[in-house]
């Protein structure tokens, strides 16, 4: 407690922008930096979302550029903002405290930014955000010592937020949107509920003219392709067991219904990987062919592929045995069936995803309490929350930024063009976070004609 108490006298120029002495050309110069950064960022964020949701031309001639122009003001007045408050608050406090060169000054830039955005962005960016700002409060929990981080945690947490997901996405009006839609491919059209209690009684004869009529429209349309072998290796291998009458996958038995959601989720894991990693792999294509060999074979994409492979399978596996020991088809499967699921983090651990998805599911939770009447509605919540969990952040890595996320700090570096790493954290570590601990003993060669505090002054306080 006793570092929120201590201050220190160095101006902003000793502190921040260490790289030029006035405080207006610092804020330029971060300012066109972040621009540039921006453009190169959204530029052909937004082009290749536009052809993949096949826009019309209206929208590439009227509405593209716009929302590009938009965005990218969004995050270049978060940088250059964030320059102006951290010298607007040193010149009102007349010193530095633990809070103001990263909290206090990320606060009212990151509120004023995240206006000039989108409407319809802001949402995700402050699940984003959030995300982001929990991690790094639980790391610096840790390192405090006030938290014991419990082994596979994120295996933990996944687990808990699958369950729920899977319940709600079996629940009537549980999920809408995005969410239901991505549980709708990766666990397929066969588990979308009917909300609809299954009769307790041997199927009709209606249900059978349908089985037979699927089974014959299939084979009409069956084409000897890669996909079509393959399944009919794995209909081979499961020799056409037994389906409960509470299934809905009517073509196939529980057993080759398993195995193929497992195969086409691991080929969709594995394919999401390779092209994280090809289009680098090709632009060393002639110098080092063996680079393309290596992302294709990649343990990462192994794990990802057993992942989604496995999670999907432990899904529908356990639902299929539960419907088999029940003799009927309940929501409250899919709790045990999601919880069960979850266990295949272990193949591809990441505090990242299990963060992210946890988040979305307080919003849904939170959003539903406002529907039930049970939450009250927060005007402009968004913004709020956005303004300070990039506070949280930027407070991180101005501070302790071993406790951010590193991505998140190579982010912060190619928007500021390496600038955020010339601050005087060696300074800084007087209030106790070691902040200076990642930067090898970094000290910016400062103009002694504007600096305020002498070296054996500042030899003094760090004593």
């Amino acid at each position: 407690m006793a570092a929120f108490s201590k201050s220190i006298p160095h101006s902003c120029y000793e502190i921040g922008h260490t790289w030029n002495t006035s405080c207006t050309n610092s804020m330029l110069q971060v300012t066109v930096g972040a621009l540039q950064e921006s453009l190169k960022i959204y530029a052909p964020l937004y082009i290749i979302a536009a052809i993949l949701r096949r826009r019309k031309l209206d929208y590439y001639t009227h509405k593209l550029l716009p929302e590009i122009l938009q965005s990218t003001s969004f995050l270049t007045a978060n940088g250059g903002l964030y320059i102006m408050f951290f010298c607007i608050l040193r010149k009102l406090l007349g010193k530095f405290y633990i809070w103001s060169a990263g909290f206090g000054a990320a606060l009212p830039a990151s509120y004023l930014a995240i206006l000039i955005e989108r409407k319809s962005r802001r949402g995700l960016l402050t699940i984003y955000m959030a995300n982001l700002a929990t991690e790094s409060i639980f790391r610096m929990a840790v390192t405090r010592g006030l938290i014991t981080p419990v082994n596979h945690g994120e295996v933990l947490l996944f687990c808990f937020t699958a369950a729920l997901y899977m319940f709600f996405f079996r629940c009537k009006d549980g999920l809408k949107g995005f969410a239901f839609s991505a549980l709708k491919f990766i666990v397929g059209k066969e588990e979308i509920p009917t909300h609809s209690v299954v009769e307790h009684r041997n199927p009709s004869t209606s249900r059978h003219v349908t089985e037979h009529q699927l089974v014959e429209d299939r084979t009409k349309k069956t084409k000897k392709s890669l996909i079509t072998l393959t399944g009919q290796f794995i209909d081979r291998i499961c020799k056409r067991g037994p389906r409960h009458r509470c299934c809905k996958h009517y073509e196939d038995n529980c057993i080759s219904y398993c195995v193929k959601g497992f195969i086409r989720m691991f080929s969709v894991g594995y394919l999401i990987q390779c092209c994280l990693r090809i289009p680098s792999a090709l632009r060393h294509l002639f110098t080092k062919p063996s680079r393309l060999l290596s992302a294709l074979y990649n343990k990462e994409n192994f794990q990802l592929g057993a992942f989604l492979g496995s999670f999907v399978s432990i899904y529908k596996g356990t639902s299929c045995f539960l419907r088999w020991v029940r003799d009927l088809d309940d929501e409250l499967h899919a709790l045990i069936a999601g919880f069960l699921a979850g266990m295949s983090m272990m193949f591809y651990k990441s505090t990242t995803i299990s963060m992210y998805l946890a988040s979305k599911l307080v919003e849904t939770l939170y959003f539903k309490g406002i529907e039930a009447g049970k939450c009250p509605y927060v005007a402009r919540a968004d913004t709020i929350i956005y303004a300070i969990s990039t506070a949280v952040c930027f407070q991180a890595a101005v501070m302790e930024v071993q406790n951010l996320r590193p991505s998140y700090w190579k982010f912060l570096l190619r928007l500021t063009k390496g600038r955020f790493a010339l601050m005087n954290r060696r300074v800084l570590d007087v209030f106790g976070t070691e902040a200076s601990r990642d930067f090898k003993g970094f000290i910016p060669r400062l103009d002694p004609r504007y600096t305020l505090v002498k070296p054996e002054l500042e030899l003094e306080l760090h004593s």
